[in-house]
């Protein structure tokens, strides 16, 4: 397991280059290695980004079922090996033709029964859908064969939310929740498809689901006016969750469907105005954006000796990255990993000439001080990266707002209007027993 070990300590330090933040919640429901086997059932919103964040943050060693058409390149081949990947044949990828995989179920059955933990996306395909589509029966199936062999296995839900999941440096939650119980029982039709339904259920309780990505934006607007400013990501997409949830069950009510065509107007108005609602709450907190923006600024200023020649070091990877991402991706859920591949293959390519230019033209020690000094004005790039990613959005809210002082009081109005009904729409209608994730009091709209 030296292989597999050395492999997720590089995903995780790719995690973490890849995405501004990682946020992990309810480790607790993940039994320890050797505390037990374990299914990781998750959602499949971002091709390989989904696998790579669970094999690096889950704590357990995780064997993957991985679609056996990605086995066809050498590089991910020996990477999915490495990882102990069991490759599953697919009927979207062989035509309407049978497909065989009792190898494969044998070999994720002897996982389990060794103790380990495997992984698997009962959606079967990547997609980038505006809710979790229908789940295949793969892992029930799997849980019930090895459970009918006496292994005491769990099921746990794996929710993966994504802030700009297309964008370099941007934010993800990663929810691990209650364990399922597998009991032994005979695998029929009708238990299969309630275990289904069970890890269904799990997996919404951990993400955010609409019918259709214009509810979902709406939805997404009325979480921002209703939440404070500065709270945790996790508090963030369970709120986005909980409007999703009781909105399906409240949209019929002539309350709610006004407010809902209320709020859309205001976020067309806004596209209008070539705003955002994010703009207008940084516009009211100017009265410290100078502060804000000259702490931005000396924080990358200190980082900058390293940063110059970091940017010139890296500034074809990212091209690279940018280019795989935009040309070479055909779907929209694969182009985060078409990014993070180009990304690494490129770093690794460009650390290894510069390393190996080095030792040729100077010798075998500065050389390896090239191979030190490559990683720190990477990271070096990062934080000013960062900090100039800061100091832009909050430039552009104050280029923006000045342009359009008396649109912008209008909006700001409104928005101040929107709140107060969100607010006092959100009392009468939450559930008794529900508990609240902060103090929320209604303001009074200017």
């Amino acid at each position: 397991m030296f292989i597999y070990r050395l492999l997720q300590a590089f995903l995780r330090v790719v995690s973490r280059i890849f995405f501004r933040q990682i946020e992990v919640v309810g480790l607790e429901n993940v039994p320890t290695e050797g505390r037990g086997p374990v299914i990781f059932a998750g959602n499949h919103p971002n091709s390989l980004i989904d696998p790579v964040l669970i094999i690096a943050f889950s704590g357990r060693i995780v064997h993957f079922a991985a679609k056996d058409v990605l086995f066809q390149s050498w590089l991910l081949r020996v990477v999915l090996r490495g990882l102990g990947a069991v490759p599953i044949a697919r009927r979207a990828d062989h035509g309407e033709g049978a497909v065989q995989n009792d190898s494969a179920f044998t070999a994720l059955n002897d996982v389990l029964k060794s103790g380990r933990a495997m992984g698997i996306f009962p959606e079967g395909l990547s997609h980038d859908a505006s809710q979790i589509a229908q789940l295949k029966t793969g892992a029930a199936r799997i849980a019930f064969s090895a459970a009918a062999e006496g292994v005491p296995l769990q099921i746990i839900p794996v929710g993966i939310t994504y802030v700009r999941r297309r964008r370099f440096r941007s934010r993800v939650l990663l929810q691990f929740g209650e364990p399922i119980p597998v009991a032994a029982e005979e695998p029929t039709r009708e238990a299969v498809r309630t275990l289904t339904t069970t890890i269904e259920t799990g997996l919404r309780a951990l993400t955010v689901n609409a019918e259709d990505w214009d509810t979902l934006r709406v939805l997404d607007g009325v979480r921002r006016l209703y939440q404070p400013a500065g709270i945790a990501v996790r508090d963030r997409i369970e709120l986005a969750r909980r409007f999703s949830t009781h909105y399906a069950d409240l949209k019929d009510q002539p309350e709610i469907g006004a407010l809902y065509a209320q709020i859309s107007a205001y976020l067309e108005r806004l596209d209008e105005a070539g705003l955002s609602d994010a703009d207008l709450q940084r516009g009211a907190a100017l009265g410290g954006a100078v502060p804000r923006l000259l702490r931005h600024l000396a924080l990358a200023l200190i980082w900058l000796p390293l940063a110059i020649p970091g940017f010139i070091v890296h500034a074809p990877v990212g091209l690279l990255a940018i280019f795989a991402g935009r040309v070479l991706t055909p779907r929209k859920d694969v182009i985060a990993t078409s990014k993070l591949v180009a990304g690494i293959l490129g770093a690794i390519a460009m650390y290894a000439l510069l390393v190996a230019f080095t030792g040729l033209g100077y010798g075998p020690l500065p050389a390896l001080g090239m191979a030190l000094f490559l990683p720190l004005t990477g990271l070096a790039t990062l934080r000013v990266f960062d900090r100039a990613t800061s100091i832009r959005r909050w430039g552009r809210t104050l280029v923006r707002l000045s342009r359009l002082d008396e649109d912008v009081n209008d909006l700001r109005a409104e928005r101040d209007g929107l709140e107060a009904a969100v607010v006092r729409t959100v009392e009468r209608f939450k559930p008794e027993d529900l508990v609240a994730l902060f103090p929320r009091t209604s303001p009074d709209p200017q």
